[in-house]
């Protein structure tokens, strides 16, 4: 790894929101490491980190808020930042040469020339060894489900090579959380967790298919394989199939965990989180417009704020 006097001036990634806080105030020898792991788009984080809060908040509905339910949150929050940095490390390592020739990705640190390949490598091990100090905190199940989770992260960069459907790929890596989470406060799986889990998927098809639109162009010139341009002009068909199965698979979530022992106000709160996200998805959709990647950027960020409705009501049902 060259020394980081050696490395380039480093430069902002051109998809980062500007002013953001890593080209603001982080020492400049560890800006290309930060953006390499994303810190400085911190959306991907936010949507690792949405599907534990709803696994933990809902364990919590169906059983009882707990103690140590804090410690699951707060692992789970710093794990999100640094197996998404991990993960994001990873991508880049193998995506390497594509994103060379595409115009919003060519200026990121391994392309750019801010980071060797070797640097990124020793990078990802040593955010993937805080992920793994975190995990060995949880007990034996979930510690079994952190590992396992490796699986579809590893294959997710090259998922986009051989199917029209990488977002599944993404979507099965980016919410396992939920299981991860629910598991972490019970011990086990039951059917709840796994609609959940589904229903995240839905969601990540949902999302990253907006996302997609972005490099639709530049992908089908260096045949990059998307949902957004499988679906080109059917896109806001397939986006409602995806949000209907979100709301509907999180409804029998929250059913199956919480029926029929719940109070109509538990109930009541838990139903309101998918239905809650599910407007909000509504109002992405008729916001967006596939052609204008400044839309399609801008509605994407806005799933923060759309996962983190349903996790509210999940957390006050859990304390109601």
């Amino acid at each position: 790894m060259r020394a980081p006097s050696e490395l380039p001036e480093p430069g902002p990634v051109a998809d980062a929101p500007r002013g953001n806080w890593v080209d603001r105030f982080a020492p400049a020898p560890s800006r290309p490491y930060l953006r390499l792991s994303r810190a400085d788009r911190p959306i991907g984080t936010w949507l690792l980190l949405i599907p534990c809060f709803w696994g933990v908040a809902l364990a919590a509905a169906a059983d009882a808020p707990r103690l140590g339910d804090i410690w699951i949150i707060v692992a789970c929050a710093i794990g999100a930042a640094v197996m998404r940095g991990a993960g994001c490390t990873w991508n880049d390592i193998t995506d390497r040469h594509i994103d060379g020739s595409v115009a919003r990705t060519r200026s990121r640190p391994i392309p750019s020339g801010q980071v060797s390949v070797r640097g990124a490598l020793l990078w990802m091990a040593a955010q993937t060894a805080v992920g793994a100090a975190l995990l060995f905190s949880f007990n034996n199940a979930a510690i079994l489900l952190g590992l396992l989770s490796l699986v579809p992260v590893a294959i997710y960069p090259f998922a986009k090579r051989f199917t029209w459907w990488p977002q599944v790929f993404l979507g099965i890596a980016f919410n396992w959380g939920a299981l991860l989470a629910w598991v972490a406060h019970t011990g086990s799986l039951t059917a709840a967790p796994v609609a959940l889990y589904l229903s995240g998927i839905a969601w990540t098809l949902f999302y990253d298919t907006i996302y997609a639109h972005q490099d639709k162009e530049d992908d089908a010139l260096i045949g990059v394989r998307s949902t957004a341009r499988l679906f080109g002009a059917r896109t806001g068909r397939w986006l409602g199939f995806f949000l209907m199965a979100t709301v509907t698979l999180m409804t029998l979530a929250v059913l199956e965990a919480l029926l029929p022992g719940a109070s109509p106000l538990k109930l009541a709160l838990a139903l309101a989180g998918p239905w809650g996200l599910g407007w909000h998805l509504l109002w992405q959709m008729r916001k967006l417009d596939i052609d204008s990647p400044e839309v399609c950027l801008r509605v994407f960020r806005s799933n923060r704020e759309a996962g983190l409705i349903a996790a509210l009501f999940l957390a006050a049902a859990a304390l109601a």
